[in-house]
């Protein structure tokens, strides 16, 4: 079964709207955990305009699941990552004013850098993984970087899928395929959701864990939380 991790960044810039603790993020990470979610993600920027830094530091005795940190690689994330220790951290190339990621790694012009960051990581016993493109050259790359796991950047596909083009899966599969050829493991997120999600899993051999929060988040209004979040683990078996 692919765990479902969920991204709480949402319910953070609900938090922060209003300059108070409503919704408490670390209550709603303990929430969808306890409704049998198998991760939780957050992606702190550095202007930190939904997750801060702190919340990190506060989520981390509450995750008893996985805890994924994503991110840009910049001294300050570095560093909140070395300290928190999370299971796992994943790398993303946003830019500091980026409403949201929207490109995967260049991993063979990065390489070193990539290199460099990832073995500091793995150093602390922290598992790595690099956000790519659905390019096999980029795959390809990625391996040489020695991380331990790539995300599937999966926008592009979700924007197929719901224009009713089931071939936009295609690129997907062979990039998993070739990833299950060098040993990575193979995660996804970005615009997945109730709708696409089934399909998508099922169309990716191994896919290890998908990490869903705008969607979820969106969804939960309508449905609830506890009952958005068996839905995807049954989408997701």
């Amino acid at each position: 079964m692919t765990k479902l991790s969920v991204n709480i960044n949402k319910i953070a810039t609900l938090r922060n709207s209003r300059g108070g603790d409503v919704p408490n993020v670390v209550e709603f990470a303990k929430d969808v955990q306890r409704f049998g979610a198998e991760g939780v993600t957050i992606h702190p920027r550095p202007d930190e305009r939904h997750i801060r830094y702190q919340d990190a530091r506060d989520l981390k005795s509450e995750v008893y699941t996985e805890f994924n940190i994503e991110g840009n690689p910049i001294e300050s994330f570095v560093n909140l990552v070395l300290e928190v220790k999370p299971t796992q951290v994943t790398l993303v190339p946003d830019a500091v004013d980026a409403i949201t990621s929207n490109a995967g790694w260049d991993t063979i012009k990065n390489k070193d850098f990539l290199v460099d960051v990832i073995k500091e990581f793995q150093n602390n016993d922290i598992r790595t993984s690099i956000f790519v493109d659905p390019v096999l050259e980029q795959i390809e790359g990625a391996k040489e970087t020695g991380t331990d796991r790539i995300e599937l950047y999966t926008e592009a596909f979700a924007h197929q899928y719901s224009l009713g083009n089931k071939d936009a899966v295609k690129p997907y599969t062979k990039s998993a395929e070739l990833a299950n050829s060098l040993g990575l493991g193979i995660n996804a997120g970005h615009d997945l959701s109730l709708d696409n999600i089934k399909y998508f899993k099922d169309n990716i051999p191994e896919l290890l864990e998908v990490s869903i929060g705008h969607a979820l988040v969106a969804e939960s209004l309508y449905m609830g939380v506890e009952n958005v979040v068996q839905m995807y683990l049954h989408r997701l078996k």
